[in-house]
């Protein structure tokens, strides 16, 4: 998406983007004859002492002032309203953008950047349109209408606007060459404050734990001073325009004053010649330095239409086949067929290796392996997540990339590593994957999930809210509830990701249980760091280093494989959990 792609996100308001721009021609046409005006009053009216000229054309000048005034006050509303439109339909196509994203997308680009890009970015650009539809219009009309009329007033006088505006056109063009990759500087200063602060919110209690808050404060004070610096350094640069167009109007307005003076002296000029010529002039000049706060605002908002479109542009890493598969029912079968795998981020360089298994519908497959072994990106490639380098990841019998994501991941439940709950009530995020789901459906996931209990007891019940990011429950609360959240559909393939690791032995071992019984029918894949929770598997796999170095039952891999007797031995070589 190109920059005019983003700024055809103001269709929809074209009524209010046309009548803007002709509203704001009432408004300068007004302006325009106002110094004309006052040259009638002073030269025809005060002259001559003819106070019904001086009336008439001073009401004349009301009318024509509030007339103006009208066409400003409602361009500027036509004007807001086309930019709130925009601003809006431009964040939400963002959104959908990066909630189209795959997993490799998003371990590219920072949270914070994307934050930053939806929110300041569009801002800006959202006034830059503003001044567009205000500025824009008027100060070429003006400029160019002001030029004419003090052309029209006194032509004696014209070559002082034509010799001071090469040279401030000249001092603003070489202004805006200097400042503009400051704006961009700035944006990318504003991602890593954004960064900085995204990181601090979420692990603020490692923070505190570890007492790391001056460390943090210094961080963040580093972030913070550097954008602050640049933010001047920019300011420093922009600061001159003004001061220099101010001078360089009172210059002309001396040079009017003196050439219109020796002209009233000759007699070839009257003084209201040079009050309406003082007024054209002032209004050239500033019109000039409005066009040149618009052109740095435009350059300002260039860098952050370039960052917008980069978000916008990007183009997921998983995509669904023209002729993609919808409403799959599947029934379980998973098979993996010489797997290679590697994240972009790492260069490619494969964390799974030649992987071959297959698993049948109702069967329970576990993985263990060293962290890093390669166990959730071996599970994230079921549901398509990620997509593999070479070989094929088959669901009854079919290429996961034939079929289209939103079907494949509708049979699939998942508990991830990280427990993510949202803000909202236990019964909203435990309904979170069946939004329809009754308050009996509800209840039975909670008491598979060994939830129900914990959760009947708060006063609230299901209804109790849940904190941002559920920080209102402990680690093993929330893992039940993320594990009642994805059996509460009964997903032909279940997958858990260590989704038991903050709860004790007896209650992981009841879950179990439970899931057994109510997920019979399903293809389970249990990743845990405790070898008695993998026990009644019916097939294990040990990872190491990417492959698959032992595949079994338990009593199989106690004969067959000396890493998982190691492993076996030492957690439960009494006979108890460690």
């Amino acid at each position: 998406m190109n920059k005019y792609q983003v700024l055809s996100l103001l269709k929809p308001y074209r009524r209010w983007v046309i009548m803007a721009p002709i509203l704001m021609m009432l408004e300068v046409a007004m302006d325009l004859m106002q110094p004309r005006m006052v040259e009638r009053i002073v030269d025809v009216g005060i002259a001559n002492l003819d106070m019904h000229v001086v009336w008439s054309t001073g009401l004349t000048m009301f009318g024509l002032a509030v007339l103006g005034a009208f066409g400003g006050m409602v361009n500027g509303l036509c004007a807001e309203m086309a930019i709130q439109g925009f601003g809006r339909d431009l964040r939400d196509a963002l959104f959908r953008k990066v909630q189209a994203y795959s997993f490799a997308n998003l371990d590219e680009i920072e949270t914070g950047q994307l934050i930053t890009r939806l929110t300041n970015d569009v801002t800006q650009v959202q006034e830059a349109i503003y001044m567009s539809l205000r500025m824009l219009v008027r100060a070429p009309l003006l400029l160019i209408g002001s030029l004419v009329m003090a052309i029209v007033t006194s032509p004696q006088l014209t070559f002082l606007p034509l010799i001071l505006m090469p040279i401030e056109l000249a001092f603003v063009i070489l202004v805006i060459k200097r400042a503009t990759p400051l704006f961009n500087l700035m944006q990318q200063k504003l991602d890593k404050l954004n960064g900085v602060m995204q990181e601090n919110l979420a692990g603020v209690r490692v923070v505190k734990a570890f007492v790391r808050m001056a460390h943090e404060q210094k961080r963040f004070g580093a972030a913070n001073t550097e954008l602050t610096d640049t933010g001047m350094h920019a300011g420093r640069t922009m600061a001159v325009v003004p001061p220099f167009m101010m001078m360089t109007m009172n210059l002309g307005i001396i040079g009017v004053l003196w050439f219109g003076g020796v002209n009233v002296v000759q007699g070839t000029m009257q003084v209201g010649q040079i009050i309406a010529f003082v007024n054209y002039l002032g209004i050239t000049l500033f019109s000039l330095m409005m066009v040149s706060q618009l052109v740095m605002m435009l350059a300002r908002a260039s860098a952050s239409v370039r960052r917008i479109q980069e978000v916008l542009d990007r183009q997921p890493t998983v995509q669904d086949a023209a002729d993609a598969k919808q409403d799959v029912v599947l029934r379980g079968q998973v098979r993996f067929e010489d797997v290679t795998f590697g994240y972009q981020a790492n260069g490619g360089e494969p964390v799974l290796r030649g992987v071959n298994f297959s698993a049948q519908p109702g069967q329970m497959v576990a993985l263990l392996g060293t962290t890093g072994s390669g166990k959730t990106s071996l599970v994230n490639l079921i549901p398509r997540f990620y997509d593999v380098s070479s070989g094929r990841v088959l669901v009854d019998e079919m290429d996961v990339r034939t079929l289209s994501q939103k079907a494949l991941r509708h049979n699939i439940g998942m508990a991830l590593q990280e427990t993510v709950l949202f803000s909202g009530t236990i019964r909203d995020n435990i309904r979170y994957g069946k939004p329809d789901a009754t308050d009996e459906e509800v209840i039975a996931a909670a008491q598979a999930a060994e939830a129900h209990d914990f959760i009947s007891g708060f006063p609230d019940g299901y209804d109790t809210a849940v904190g941002q990011r559920g920080v209102n429950l402990s680690g093993g609360q929330k893992q039940r509830i993320a594990i009642a959240r994805a059996i509460l559909a009964k997903p032909p393939i279940l997958i858990l990701d260590d989704s038991t690791s903050a709860v004790d032995v007896d209650t992981e071992a009841r879950i179990q249980a439970a899931l057994q019984e109510v997920m019979h029918t399903s293809t389970s894949f249990v990743i845990a760091q405790r070898i008695s929770t993998v026990l009644a598997a019916d097939k294990i796999l040990v990872l190491d280093d990417g492959h698959i170095v032992a595949e079994g039952t338990h009593e199989e891999l106690m004969t067959s494989s000396p890493i998982y007797k190691d492993i076996y031995q030492s957690q439960l070589g009494n006979g108890v959990a460690a």
